[in-house]
């Protein structure tokens, strides 16, 4: 029977070699560019086989196919792939078109009339592939525009409480808030999380960019200017725009493993993108991503030297076996599962009906301050956890359920005349819930002999519902027109803890959200916006934009912007705009209540500090104003210029100023006199707090800077590029409410200063180099962070400003055939670490447990990285 199948087999593999091995079929012609010039040794093949050969001197080209009709694919470096159906065998011609390049590349970002090549855009916008991106290596997509736009920034906080799971981004160092993001042009929903912690961005909300899996995205677009009068609220940095794939040739599966040379953070990423076709001329993307990494420590070593001076022998003892006093400072656990979908179809001859839908949930742990033995003698005492004798303290886990989601649903309809209407909506939700484990309710174990180890101290969740019309046409051939309204419905939910989570001064390392913290709020807008564009002539363009915004919480706001470009002949161009902007506070800045344990300047551990809501009675009567929107001036202007087809370069320069900006205050606590209680200290005791923090729109800046890029791409596998961030930000103005001023009290001391000014760096340079050599690909890339300053307290102490420092990453890449590749990145080969911070800063280095700053950042404190990756088309 064995022998029979097996010969069975014989008989169908030969019925089957003839159609796949011997009916071949000749074919020849040639390939021509869109210059109409023959294109020696290009790639020709016949799609979905391994047929093919390479075009001669002249462009010709000459095999065999398996069958007529069949398509054929033609590819060389610096042009587009064309795919061409032949139903004959002889005289075929194929057209290949040069690449866009650099500024003869469409954005559509900044420009709601219609879509211009960069030279010709009157504003500063970058446009990057997500083969660029991915090239570098890093993670998630909030790493790669960091090592590849100069004026972007994100780096993980250590030791942050959920903050260490968003990482905070900016651009211009504006902080987070002031960043519109975009996904295909919709609007993306903020984070649930405030950053409350020291880091860059404290007291603002940005974008969960951790939930916009790479895979999904086909370009971003970096608009670098104030763009308010178009976009709305947050635009005032910039526009960040993520472009999803659509039908894409070959679906794609992507595998890559990382580790650190210190042998910790091993990263593991899984991903596929592909897409059908549905229907008459409809299409579906789909993307799934799977990401995995484990934590870092970078902790430092005091030893013994942190021991008090009644040190208790078990407390020695653990101090020489644990010199770094059981820290764990560095990237957190996390676990992250994506699903995009992206789907358009034709409706009848004149419309289209588009939908796209994100969701992302990930998981994290990341580690509070270890609770020294000697921190906690009343938890030793009570025998709890262990014997008194035996006591070696805890280390509180901070972990985290995020889960993230967008959905937009449109139509695109064509009204005739070069006129199109766009109808969508939009909702978006973003939720944090957290866990603390190995911990315990101090006042609890107190009260009651015994507490739990685990808390549930609730969560946080926002979402928005936005409803658009668009409407973009020509009222000549010279004058473009956009206008549109928008519906905007915003929640933000405060869910409450478990009852021992809040229970008094709450789990140690984060008190859970007590009944009356808990809450429901929601708002609403009305906008309307109109753009209009005139080019008067082919080089002068002009253009002007107006959005009226009406808030059910705050009022008004009408932004508006002028802009002009002029080209210098056919390869330059000067530009430049004027604008105002707003950015709206958020509901989490005028609702959220908290308490939480920080690091108070002057204590040797952490404490309970308390955050009262914007509105609420005791926040009101110290004179503190309802919050209401910022308002900004934006500036800019530069020249570009294409020197050769392959060689461009632009220098822009800009200056923001942000009136009212929302702050996050300073913790208001005690006058230090035993003798007398003020009514702000009565206020902390109301409250049960050590002290108080709130937002206010208290401080006026001022940002300056310039964007320098050069970028060359030879066609024949070489490129290079110099892009640089020159920026510095000056506060003008604080303004202390009355009550406070008069009882002596700074609600924003230089150390908060200084998280605004000097906390981001204060330039960035990044050199790119790239070649392709047979089926090698090879890249270099040299980031150069400038200075930043550690901030001495108010308290006392001196600045430190850190040392720029450079981070050299390479990546080689080796291509099997056209589909299949492997490649490898060593990230900052050089192990680069910032410089360890001075005691003499008395900033909250906790007696050694950070060598380097947690309030300031630059390339962060990962050191070297290996990655090794797989790359699959089919």
């Amino acid at each position: 029977m064995k022998t029979t199948l097996n010969a069975l087999k014989v008989i169908i593999l030969f019925l089957f070699i003839p159609v796949t091995a011997w009916a071949q079929t000749p074919v020849s012609g040639k390939i021509m560019s869109d210059k109409n010039e023959p294109v020696p040794f290009a790639t020709i093949q016949e799609k979905g086989t391994t047929n093919g050969t390479t075009t001669d001197e002249n462009g010709n080209f000459e095999f065999e196919v398996s069958e007529l009709p069949t398509v054929l694919v033609a590819s060389y470096i610096g042009y587009e792939k064309k795919e061409q159906k032949i139903t004959s065998s002889e005289n075929i011609t194929i057209t290949i078109v040069e690449k866009s390049f650099g500024l003869d590349e469409i954005v559509v970002t900044g420009n709601r009339t219609k879509p211009r090549t960069i030279l010709d855009s009157p504003v500063a916008i970058d446009n990057f592939g997500v083969k660029e991106l991915t090239g570098s290596g890093k993670p998630t997509i909030d790493r790669m525009l960091t090592f590849k736009v100069p004026s972007f920034n994100a780096q993980n906080q250590a030791i942050s409480d959920a903050t260490a799971h968003y990482d905070p981004a900016d651009l211009r160092g504006l902080g987070p808030s002031r960043t519109l993001v975009l996904v295909n042009g919709k609007r993306k929903n903020q984070s649930a999380q405030v950053y409350l912690n020291r880091t860059p961005g404290k007291g603002e909300v940005g974008v969960d960019l951790k939930s916009i899996p790479t895979a999904a995205i086909e370009n971003v677009e970096v608009l670098r200017d104030g763009a308010s009068a178009q976009y709305g609220s947050d635009a005032i940095a910039g526009v960040i725009n993520m472009v999803l794939k659509e039908d894409v040739e070959y679906s794609t599966v992507t595998s890559r493993a990382g580790i650190t040379s210190e042998g910790d953070g091993f990263n593991f990423a899984s991903d596929l993108n592909t897409a059908f076709n549905i229907g008459d001329g409809g299409y579906v993307n789909l993307t799934l991503g799977y990401y995995k990494q484990n934590l870092t420590n970078r902790a430092g070593t005091p030893g013994v030297a942190d021991l008090p001076e009644d040190a208790r022998p078990n407390e020695i003892q653990w101090a020489q076996d644990n010199p770094d006093l059981g820290m764990k400072v560095g990237q957190p656990d996390m676990e992250k599962k994506d699903i995009f979908v992206n789907l358009a179809h034709p409706v009848g001859e004149n419309a289209e009906f588009y939908t796209f839908h994100g969701f992302t949930t990930r998981t994290g742990r990341s580690f509070a301050y270890y609770r020294a033995p000697y921190w906690r003698r009343g938890v030793a005492d009570a025998g709890f956890l262990t014997r008194p004798e035996d006591f070696k303290g805890y280390q509180p886990t901070f972990e985290t359920d995020i889960d993230d989601h967008i959905n937009v649903i449109g139509l695109e309809y064509n009204l005739g005349e070069n006129w199109m209407a766009d109808l969508s909506g939009t909702y978006g939700a973003n939720s944090v819930f957290y866990t603390v484990n190995n911990s315990v309710n101090r006042d609890y174990l107190a009260d009651n002999g015994t507490s739990p180890t685990t808390f549930h101290p609730g969560g946080y969740r926002l979402q928005n519902v936005i409803g658009n019309l668009d409407v973009n046409g020509l009222l000549t051939e010279d004058i473009n027109v956009a206008m549109g309204l928008e519906y905007k419905k915003e929640y933000f939910y405060a869910y409450e803890g478990d009852k021992r989570s809040y229970y008094k001064g709450g789990s140690d390392s984060f008190a859970g959200v007590k009944p009356a913290e808990a809450g429901k709020w929601d708002r609403n807008n009305f906008a309307a916006y109109a753009q209009l564009d005139y080019d008067i002539t082919d080089a002068l363009l002009l253009g002007v934009a107006g959005r009226y915004e009406d808030f059910s919480d705050f009022g008004d706001n009408f932004s508006w912007k002028v802009n002009g470009r002029f080209k210098l002949g056919e390869n330059g161009a000067i530009r430049g705009s004027y604008s105002t902007g707003f950015r709206a506070p958020t509901l989490h800045q005028r609702h959220l209540t908290n308490s939480q344990y920080i690091i108070v300047a002057g204590s040797s551990e952490p404490l309970l500090q308390g955050t009262l809501a914007n509105d609420s009675p005791a926040v009101q009567a110290l004179g503190v104003p309802s919050l209401f929107a910022e308002t900004s001036q934006n500036f800019s202007a530069g020249v570009t210029y294409k020197f050769s087809k392959n060689f461009y370069g632009s220098v822009d320069f800009y200056q923001i100023n942000v009136d009212d900006r929302v702050l996050f205050s300073s913790q208001i606590g005690s006058d230090g006199n035993p003798d007398s209680t003020n009514p702000v200290e009565q206020i902390l005791q109301d409250n049960n707090v050590v002290a108080v923090q709130f937002f206010i729109n208290a401080g006026d800046t001022k940002t300056r800077g310039a964007d320098i890029v050069l970028n060359y791409n030879s066609f024949a596998g070489f490129k290079a590029s110099l892009a640089a961030n020159f920026n510095e930000t000056e506060i003008d103005a604080i303004t202390t409410p009355g009550p406070l001023a008069d009882n002596g009290y700074n609600i924003f001391a230089r150390e908060e200063r200084g998280l605004i000014t000097n906390s981001r760096p204060k330039s960035k340079i990044i050199l790119g180099l790239s070649q392709e050599l047979g089926n090698w690909d090879l890249e270099l890339n040299n980031t150069r962070f400038g200075t930043v300053t550690v901030t001495a307290p108010e308290s006392g102490g001196t600045d430190q400003e850190l040392d720029a420092k450079i981070v050299t990453d390479f990546s080689l890449a080796y291509n099997f055939t056209d589909r299949f590749s492997i490649n490898g990145v060593i990230n900052n080969i050089f192990d680069v670490y910032p410089e360890i911070t001075d005691p003499s800063t008395n900033t909250a280095g906790a007696g050694g447990r950070f060598p380097y700053s947690s309030e300031v950042q630059q390339m962060g404190q990962l050191g070297t990285n290996f990655s090794i990756g797989l790359n699959y088309e089919f």
